[in-house]
């Protein structure tokens, strides 16, 4: 049976994003159904708050960067093919670096998933170390090529420094562990080549070099210092960690910010052995133009069969 998107509850899930009423207010202009569930801290109890507001068995989330593609609304999900436990996961290109991957991108959760899961923050909770800090290691995903919404998470530096540093962390993790006595070039391939691209890519991007330096950071400290890789979960710790730690060491000097960004490349590559390199914005807009996504896990049928 194929079912339209359309008849889905849309759930717009926010925390504290600056660009999220903008962006809820795009949504909304496009899906006027669209709920949101807003300031719930802890990634998995905003899923089940949102979940909870769901009328339907399965619902769409939008996470409060993105700017979600009018074509999503004549998608067909096709639920002959695909189990009543899995998660839809459709692509979003991120304004930052131009990557094409899940992160950001829209999910379909089925409503028993969501309320059965432990993860994040209450993983300990008869959750598993796979889902410590993320869903994907945990949830049986789907994933599809289709690119249905676009990532602005780099409105102010503070967002393009979280959203650069939870990448570094995540992808430099073996299914949410550390590579103990490993390089780290023995990632996963593609999660290797996102990693590089989140340390390299942005100059030309508003707060890009925010998204660089917050990536490259995540990267180093969960592989060259003894720190809690796992705080990445925490948004208040993000917080804490900007206006302690971060922006009272730069405040407004540019000239101090960019040494230090090109500082801890130079550590990355000694220390990690990770081939990173300095491009100024137009090399990055330029690897942007050519860059081209590899293709995520096959979808179960054709695109042109279904729009999912």
């Amino acid at each position: 049976m194929k079912i339209p998107v359309t008849e889905l509850d849309i759930i717009f899930i926010s925390y504290d994003e600056p660009n999220a009423n903008t962006n809820f207010a795009d949504l909304q202009s496009k899906c006027p159904w669209a709920k949101r569930s807003h300031g719930v801290f802890g990634s998995d109890a905003a899923h089940k708050a949102a979940s909870a507001l769901s009328e339907t068995d399965r619902w769409v989330g939008v996470d409060a960067d993105n700017i979600v593609d009018p074509d999503f609304f004549g998608a067909e999900i096709d639920t002959d093919k695909i189990e009543d436990d899995w998660v839809i996961s459709w692509s979003g290109k991120n304004d930052v670096n131009g990557l094409v991957y899940g992160n950001g991108g829209l999910k379909c959760w089925p409503k028993q998933v969501v309320e059965n899961m432990r993860t994040h923050e209450a993983s300990n909770i008869l959750g598993s170390k796979k889902s410590l800090i993320e869903f994907c290691w945990d949830v049986h995903y789907v994933q599809m090529n289709n690119v249905y919404s676009y990532v602005h998470n780099n409105a102010t530096p503070y967002q393009a420094f979280r959203a650069g540093f939870r990448e570094g962390v995540k992808m430099s993790l073996d299914e949410g562990s550390k590579l103990e006595n490993k390089p780290l070039t023995m990632l996963h391939n593609k999660n290797l080549k996102r990693l590089l691209v989140w340390m390299t890519v942005g100059a030309d991007a508003l707060n890009g070099f925010w998204a660089i330096y917050g990536a490259r950071l995540g990267c180093w400290m969960t592989n060259s210092t003894d720190w809690d890789y796992t705080l990445v979960r925490d948004f208040k710790w993000h917080t804490e960690f900007w206006e302690t730690e971060i922006f009272p060491k730069f405040g407004h000097d540019e000239d101090k910010f960019l040494d230090e960004v090109y500082n801890l490349g130079d550590k990355i590559r000694d220390e990690l052995e990770l081939p990173i390199a300095e491009m100024e914005a137009q090399n990055s807009k330029f690897f942007k133009e050519v860059y081209v996504s590899p293709t995520r896990t096959a979808p179960l049928i054709r695109e042109d069969q279904i729009g999912i």
